[in-house]
């Protein structure tokens, strides 16, 4: 029976992550040379910082580590 809903709860998360997928506008690509987005992400310091905070102040470097620091 544990094995049963597992199963059901690993196919009603799968469908929902096929439904949002499907459901969300694809993100606007950006030609080269067009300007970003303002936008803010949280940064390893703790503070969260906006584009517009260097906008024309110095150049802006998004490093991404996908499963830094995981137990993955």
């Amino acid at each position: 029976m544990k094995n049963f809903f597992a199963s059901g709860v690993r196919w009603f998360l799968h469908a929902g992550v096929l439904l949002v997928a499907f459901l969300t506008p694809p993100a606007m690509a950006l030609e080269v040379g067009e300007q970003a987005p303002d936008f803010s992400l949280p940064a390893s310091d703790g503070k969260t910082y906006t584009l517009s905070q260097f906008r024309g102040k110095q150049p802006v470097v998004i490093a991404f580590f996908p499963k830094a620091f995981t137990g993955g």
